[in-house]
């Protein structure tokens, strides 16, 4: 049987870390990318592209460290068609037990004319010459032809032909500027199929964007048309628009099975834990109508649903909010809630602390109970994440004072710990947050940018805690911080400083010694 006629099982290619990383302000440092791919294997993800290993030393080592705690999934970097990028790329690959190296180049008439200048022969030989040397390193090579949808069908077929003599097992067909419709998408594959020589001997990948709305349809139509693999990213994270969004995908693979017979290794009660992780990570909230895992994606408020829930879920619900990991949606816990009830409550939402990380959560989450009348699976999520993200940082909040009202001035005092340091400042400002964000200046200097503030309440009510995210730049660098706390002044301070901790760590990842000074 061949690869392509394996028709029961689909491949799911996550390039969170890739593509997703692409997106403005959502740049990884290596210690959240090897706890993403721990996730992502744990999820059962087949193949896993943690980075492009030639774009910097920060990318490879990342790249490296992430392959180094593989043990099943595909460890993947990207390469453009060129020795070096696939040299760089076949080093990093050793990492891990199994690896792949994707390399790629443009195809369309746009592409080859404004981007490359290089003529259809040329590029067909530069499909060969790169396909060739990335089969010298490893038996996984993956070729893809950047902006596929908008190339000439028979040039397409071409280079397809070109790939597959040349050595390249999977071949993607990605959808890179979000073009297609899905019957002409499925279309693009059918014909590959069909007339390409040696078509039937490998596998077909499908790489969506979403510019019109349209990648996750366009992805099961590829599906439809015979691809094998999906590439998508976790909460549809990627470039513009983002990518086709994993757990939707996997989702829907797995609700509509009857008319599309086909099944993933993705455990889907992961889906919920690897979407808050990534959250978390990049500082981007999840949209509360988001499909599968968005906060109303199991809400139900109208008489009418409410009461049809009552008779039977499945007058208004397809899955259930526990096959994805997302759990109940109220939390039967307080103040006289024991240390016991509280770690199996985590549990059920997919987090394992060690004894002293419980420890810190829970009296945090009992000083939660003191201010909230109200404690919702929301909350304890936010609190563990907010800890997480936080531990061990160089720099952290350890007091915050602020005086703010129509009598003015605004003004901030705050103690930090930076590097062991107890550091205190003062400072004003045009508001309360500004006042704030002087004072975390004065005590850790730095000449960091502030791109965005942005606030959003974790639950309902007027106790309910705030969920910070702050983007920095500096450097042509650019990073997210989050925090939450029932108090959203205490929360800005930390997803600042949380922000300015990834900034320093990433410019002294890169050698900037000067900057993370």
């Amino acid at each position: 049987m061949t690869a392509q006629s394996n028709a029961a099982t689909v491949k799911i290619f996550d390039t969170t870390m890739r593509d997703g990383e692409q997106s403005p302000g959502a740049a990884m440092t290596l210690e959240d990318k090897v706890e993403l791919g721990r996730i992502l294997e744990q999820m059962g993800v087949d193949i896993i592209e943690a980075g492009f290993p030639a774009a910097s030393n920060g990318d490879f080592e990342a790249v490296r460290a992430v392959g180094g705690v593989l043990q099943n999934s595909i460890l993947c970097g990207l390469s453009r068609a060129s020795p070096k990028d696939i040299e760089r790329c076949a080093e990093v690959i050793r990492s891990a037990p199994r690896g792949r190296i994707h390399t790629f180049i443009s195809t369309s008439p746009i592409h080859r004319k404004h981007k490359l200048n290089m003529s259809q022969e040329q590029v067909l030989d530069a499909v060969t010459a790169s396909v060739t040397l990335a089969r010298n390193f490893t038996d996984d090579v993956e070729w893809s032809a950047e902006d596929a949808t908008r190339t000439e069908r028979d040039f397409l077929r071409r280079c397809v032909e070109a790939a597959i003599k040349a050595g390249a097992g999977t071949i993607n067909i990605p959808d890179t500027v979000g073009y297609s419709f899905p019957d002409e998408y499925r279309a693009i594959f059918e014909d590959l199929i069909a007339n390409v020589p040696g078509a039937d001997s490998v596998v077909f990948s499908s790489h969506c964007h979403n510019d019109l709305g349209l990648a996750v349809a366009n992805s099961l139509a590829a599906v439809q048309g015979g691809a094998r693999q999906i590439e998508c990213a976790v909460n549809g994270l990627g470039e513009r628009a983002g990518n086709a969004a994993l757990e939707e995908i996997v989702m829907a693979l797995r609700v509509r099975g009857e008319d599309l017979p086909f099944q993933t290794a993705v455990d889907p009660a992961h889906l919920m834990r690897a979407s808050q992780t990534v959250s978390r990570i990049t500082g981007f909230p999840v949209q509360y109508n988001k499909a599968i895992v968005g906060k109303n994606a199991f809400s139900h408020e109208s008489g009418i649903h409410q009461d049809g829930m009552l008779k039977n879920t499945q007058t208004y619900e397809i899955m259930r909010p526990e096959d994805v990991g997302q759990g109940a949606t109220s939390l039967v816990m307080g103040k006289l809630s024991g240390r016991h009830a509280f770690k199996n409550k985590l549990e059920e939402l997919g987090y394992a602390l060690s004894d002293n990380a419980l420890a810190d959560a829970f009296h945090r989450f009992k000083e939660l109970c003191d201010r909230k009348r109200h404690v919702f699976d929301e909350d304890i999520i936010a609190l563990v994440d907010d800890q997480i993200a936080h531990a061990d940082a160089a720099i952290q909040v350890t007091r915050l004072r602020v005086v703010a009202g129509t009598d003015g001035p605004q003004t901030a005092e705050i103690d930090l710990l930076v590097n062991d340091e107890q550091v205190w400042k003062t400072a004003r400002g045009a508001g309360p947050v500004d006042a704030i964000f002087n004072a975390i200046k004065a005590a850790a200097p730095h000449e960091a940018t502030l791109e965005l503030y942005q606030v959003q309440a974790v639950t309902e009510g007027t106790d309910a805690q705030a969920t910070v995210s702050v983007r920095l730049s500096a450097n042509g660098r650019s990073v997210s911080g989050r925090a939450s706390d029932a108090d959203t002044l205490v929360a800005s301070a930390r997803a600042y400083v949380a922000a300015l901790n990834r900034l320093v760590a990433l410019q002294g990842r890169s050698g900037d010694a000067n900057a993370a000074a």
